[in-house]
């Protein structure tokens, strides 16, 4: 049997959403606070799913000479193919709470970088400064990715003054380009924890 390396993203990407209220995160915490529980969900994840989990894991970036860390890294080791190296890089993760580093982050996901670290799949969660910096970003990502050809999955977040809720955008691609978009909801609670409901979910709640 042939193992799927390339992951159903949008399927972690439900979980991240039921899964919020999880994190205990509460209008208490810093955004330093945010990033790393965010991070910690993803890495317990990795490990479940029987991979090596890594934070702040060197990545060589050969637009800049240097070594980047990646927020997150999933390899994969498997002794019967290889007893010495991890088989592949499964997953590079980066999670970013400023808006004005949002290219930085695709630069990041998608680095010119050595063999053996390129990763089958991505996920991005980037807070962006409006929803019209999202096309941009995406028109990005479908560039780098024609070359890079992952399976990336983009979560962006930003606030909608309107409607004083932060709304959370997530786009699927593949190497020929978008392939799904969902949208949900975060909010806090009455008692100041931040929670996650898809966006049909939230609308359907609001007009019961």
């Amino acid at each position: 049997m042939v193992e799927n390396r390339y992951f159903d993203l949008m399927l972690f990407f439900e979980g991240y959403v039921r899964n919020y209220r999880r994190l205990n995160l509460s209008n208490i915490h810093n955004r330093t606070m945010f990033t790393q529980r965010e991070i910690d969900y993803f890495a317990n994840l990795g490990e479940m799913l029987g991979f090596d989990s890594f934070l702040e894991d060197s990545k060589f970036d050969r637009s800049k000479e240097r070594s980047r860390p990646m927020d997150l890294a999933w390899w994969k080791w498997d002794q019967r193919i290889d007893k010495e190296n991890y088989v592949y890089l499964a997953l590079h993760l980066e999670r970013e709470n400023q808006w004005n580093k949002d290219d930085d982050t695709i630069n990041k996901l998608f680095s010119k970088t050595e063999e053996g670290y390129v990763p089958l799949n991505v996920i991005g969660i980037q807070f962006v400064e409006s929803r019209v910096r999202i096309e941009y970003l995406n028109t990005l990502i479908i560039k780098r990715n024609k070359v890079q050809k992952s399976n990336a999955l983009m979560v962006y977040r930003f606030y909608d003054a309107e409607y004083d809720i932060e709304r959370v955008y997530s786009y699927l691609f593949n190497p020929t380009g978008l392939s799904e978009i969902r949208k949900a909801i975060c909010k806090q609670d009455d008692l100041g924890y931040w929670y996650m409901c898809f966006e049909e979910e939230y609308l359907s709640n609001v007009v019961n």
